[in-house]
C-alpha cells in the first residue's frame, strides 16, 4: 500500500529562513545607506572643486583681486558648462575670490565641504 507522502516545509524551517533574511537585511541596509551618503558627499565636493576652479579662472581673466564678488552668472556657461546642484539637496554659495565655495550641507552629519 502506497501512502501519499508530500514533502513540504515545516513552520520552523520557514521561520528560520525568515530570521536569516532579517539578519542579512539588518546588516546590508545600513551599509547601503552609508554608501549612498558617502557618494553624495563626494559628488558635492567634486562640484565645489569645479565651482572653485571656474571662479578662479574667471577672476584671472577679469583681473579681479582677492575679495572680489563672483556670481554664478559670471562663471556659467563660459567657465563651467552648467551650474551644478548638490546631490544632497543643498545650495552652493560661491563666496568671494580667494575663499572656497561652500554648500549649505557643510555642517555635520553631511560634511559637504572642501578639504
Amino acid at each position: 500500500m502506497k501512502r501519499n507522502m508530500r514533502r513540504a516545509f515545516t513552520l520552523v524551517e520557514i521561520m528560520i529562513v525568515v530570521l536569516i533574511i532579517g539578519i542579512l537585511m539588518a546588516i546590508a541596509v545600513p551599509n547601503f545607506i552609508q554608501a549612498r551618503q558617502t557618494s553624495r558627499m563626494n559628488s558635492c565636493i567634486a562640484n565645489l572643486k569645479q565651482i572653485d576652479s571656474a571662479k578662479e579662472q574667471y577672476a584671472m581673466v577679469a583681473k579681479l583681486s582677492t575679495g572680489a564678488t563672483v556670481l554664478s552668472t559670471d562663471i556659467a556657461p563660459t567657465y563651467i558648462k552648467s551650474y551644478p546642484s548638490c546631490p544632497g539637496g543643498g545650495a552652493y554659495t560661491i563666496n568671494t575670490v580667494g575663499t572656497n565655495p561652500v554648500c549649505s550641507l557643510a555642517a555635520a552629519p553631511d560634511l559637504h565641504v572642501l578639504p
